[in-house]
């Protein structure tokens, strides 16, 4: 049986590295990605916006950001580079939405994949209802 694949965004994956709410849940994600309950795919850029958020926070010195991001390398995610048809629908989606190009490759990302989009982000959820899931929704099912 194939794991289910689901595509993260940055507000889940920064959970993982600062104490917030949902923090549980995002971890849970992690754990259960970890166990090989799922599999993760993100687009090129997650950690890009992961190391901002992280450094913006505050929270981390200098060498613990160097680490983080050697961690999320370690992690293995499927990553997508934007291109194709895959940078088209982010494209189109933005532009139709009115959200950043950042946001919309996830949501393309996701409906390229035909999976969900686990987010934090309240106005992804609200704008893609369909596609974009609350993480505090996690595990939708059960794990067998």
């Amino acid at each position: 049986m194939e794991k289910e694949k689901v595509v993260v965004d940055a507000s889940i994956i920064v959970k993982w590295f600062l104490e917030e709410e949902f923090s549980n849940k995002a971890l849970q994600l992690r754990n259960d990605y970890i166990r090989g309950i799922i599999a993760i795919a993100v687009p090129s850029l997650l950690e890009y916006e992961v190391l901002n958020a992280l450094k913006y926070s505050g929270v981390h010195s200098v060498e613990e950001l160097k680490e983080i991001g050697i961690a999320l390398n370690k992690y293995g995610f499927e990553v997508y580079e934007l291109e194709g048809k895959l940078k088209e629908l982010a494209i189109e989606i933005a532009l139709k939405n009115n959200i950043t190009i950042y946001d919309a490759s996830y949501i393309a990302l996701a409906k390229h994949l035909n999976t969900i989009l686990y987010t934090a982000d309240k106005e992804l959820i609200q704008k893609f209802p369909n596609t974009a899931i609350h993480i505090k929704q996690y595990p939708l099912h059960t794990p067998p």
